[in-house]
């Protein structure tokens, strides 16, 4: 059986994920949490020390902890597929292709797939979701190289990075993401299930791999209320770049 203190850990844990503690509000004070759960402020301060390693919550010498992210966030330190990430949390993946098609490159799509203009890539409209519930939609563009792999792959794969990593031993290394919000359309709030000009969180991403070559350029739209995203910085190693808005 696992210790009181990983139990009471897991149990923070969930509370975070389910929001009863929002990212940026405080835990209840220890002697609140040795009570609600019977033990002593020592165990209580083991789950929240296991925590704080883990990077959930955060404090200061004396100060009540603060929750700074939860496993429902993704860090852009680490390059996972939105099933991996779904997993992750305990959730299932679905996708479901909306529209497939081949089409000349654009003059944007040669600059972020490094492709001339007019080469053929294949666009795919995909709506993804976790346990069933629609939360992203996906407008990809896939390079002519890997473009064959993609249109073989079923309508409702649950993961496209793992299937092209088995079928072509692709791996996606880097990615580089520009974020910002925007008003939800007519096709967006249909598939998603929402109201039209609600918020959503833009993610516009170019994949390579490891030699650099471009694989895929993105535009995907997430439910805000769904999902939520995070940078872990510091003065050694800053992954987050402040730009104004194009």
């Amino acid at each position: 059986m696992p210790a009181r203190h990983e139990e009471i850990a897991d149990a923070l844990r969930q509370a975070i994920d389910r929001e009863e503690y929002t990212v940026g509000s405080l835990l209840p004070p220890e002697t609140e949490l040795a009570t609600h759960y019977g033990v002593s402020r020592g165990t209580v301060r083991q789950a929240i020390a296991t925590l704080t390693a883990e990077g959930l919550i955060g404090s200061r010498q004396g100060a009540r902890r603060v929750v700074l992210t939860s496993r429902r966030s993704q860090t852009f330190a680490e390059l996972r597929s939105f099933a991996q990430w779904a997993r992750a949390m305990g959730r299932e993946a679905t996708g479901r292709v909306v529209a497939q098609e081949h089409r000349p490159a654009t003059k944007e799509d040669s600059v972020r797939l490094q492709l001339p203009v007019d080469t053929p890539v294949l666009h795919v409209l995909r709506v993804r979701g976790l346990d069933g519930e629609p939360v992203l939609v996906e407008r990809t563009v896939y390079a002519d190289w890997i473009s064959p792999a993609v249109a073989a792959i079923e309508p409702d794969c649950p993961s496209v990075t793992q299937r092209l990593y088995d079928d072509t031993d692709l791996v996606f290394a880097y990615g580089e993401h520009v974020i910002d919000a925007v008003a939800a359309g007519a096709q967006d709030a249909e598939l998603l299930g929402i109201r039209r000009t609600s918020p959503l969180l833009r993610v516009r991403r170019v994949t390579t791999t490891r030699e650099g070559r471009p694989v895929e350029w993105s535009d995907d739209r997430y439910r805000s209320d769904a999902v939520s995203f995070s940078v872990h910085n510091s003065i050694g190693n800053n992954a987050l770049a402040r730009k104004t808005a194009d």
